[in-house]
């Protein structure tokens, strides 16, 4: 019974000796779990006055990156990043870091900066009825506004073609009754001016384009009140 009691206290002593002899994260092998008694360091990592420093990579021949990024050091170990659009290779972040300017950028001062071709070029669009747009790097030409473009020419947009209407297209039946009976009205006026003046032949005249007008009337009359009254049957 005695050693199975001892047994628990047994663990917890091993566990504390493992506690107290584990090594720093950048060490594989130490004598003690301090950061200067590191014995041997892990990969990305060399020893210096028994501890692990963090080697450099970009500062070194391992750190080699393709020529449009940039090698950035990182705990034990380093990254390749991009460069800067501005940039034709670079030495780190940003801007000021390019070993030469991109296309479309300048540098001004210790910078590559965007280069307005909008304003820096004369008629940087050929075309009278373009505006220039400046972009990152660049700057691309747009129709002015009526404008579309074809054939990498603008033209001016055709409004679509609408048939004119005639002077008559649009009257309605009852407007063309209207309009008969004032131009018989008009006629029948000038043929009674002239039967007051006592020609006989305008008399007769005046008096067959009454009868005619009346029985016209009349007889549109009567087929309308016919046609109403067999709907009401």
């Amino acid at each position: 019974m005695l050693h199975r009691n001892l047994l628990p206290a047994a663990w917890l002593c091993c566990l504390f000796a493992v506690q107290i002899h584990s090594c720093p994260d950048n060490c594989s092998r130490c004598s003690g779990p301090e950061n200067d008694q590191c014995e041997e360091c892990r990969a990305g990592w060399t020893l210096h006055k028994n501890a692990c420093v963090d080697i450099d990579e970009c500062g070194t021949e391992l750190g080699n990156c393709p020529p449009s990024s940039y090698c950035f050091n990182t705990e034990g170990s380093f990254e390749c990043r991009d460069c800067d659009p501005a940039c034709v290779g670079c030495m780190g972040s940003g801007p000021a870091r390019c070993r030469k300017c991109a296309s479309g950028y300048r540098l001004t001062g210790s910078k590559c900066l965007d280069v307005d071709e909008c304003s820096d070029r004369v008629l940087a669009c050929h075309g009278l009825d373009e505006i220039c747009t400046n972009t990152a790097g660049s700057f691309r030409c747009d129709c002015a506004e009526g404008f579309i473009r074809k054939d990498s020419v603008c033209e001016k947009k055709q409004k679509p073609y609408v048939q004119e209407k005639g002077l008559f297209e649009d009257i309605r039946d009852d407007e063309v009754e209207v309009l008969q009976q004032m131009f018989f009205g008009v006629v029948l006026c000038a043929l009674a001016t002239l039967a007051a003046k006592g020609d006989l032949v305008y008399t007769s005249v005046f008096m067959g384009a009454l009868a005619a007008m009346a029985g016209y009337w009349l007889s549109d009359r009567g087929d309308r009140l016919l046609d109403n009254f067999l709907k009401g049957r």
